[in-house]
């Protein structure tokens, strides 16, 4: 028997889409949803705070809507953009995604 500690046992990977193109027409407001701050932070910060502590990488945003403000608002986190030009759904949004991951 041999053993391996479980810090030296190879990691599995892991991957990320976090869906962030929506507008937010039942917010009623002209600011891209995942903007909106709760408890001082965009919504976006909490999945990417999250996927960053769990070492996701890639850690990948689907953009549409207001991406260039959603672009920004992700600046530290290292995250890898995707663009949905025209929203049309989730499951859209994920295959907007896809090419970002590449041979994952």
């Amino acid at each position: 028997l041999s053993y391996t500690p479980a810090a030296l046992e190879p990691q599995p990977q892991l991957a990320a889409i976090v869906l962030a193109a929506g507008r937010g027409t039942r917010m009623k407001s002209k600011r891209p949803k995942v903007l909106h701050e709760v408890a001082g932070r965009p919504l976006l910060h909490y999945p990417l705070i999250a996927l960053e502590r769990l070492g996701a990488d890639p850690a990948i945003v689907v953009v549409g809507y207001g991406a260039a403000e959603v672009q920004a608002a992700c600046g530290r986190f290292g995250a890898v953009f995707a663009p949905q030009a025209e929203q049309r759904g989730t499951g859209h949004a994920v295959l907007c995604a896809l090419p970002q991951l590449g041979d994952f």
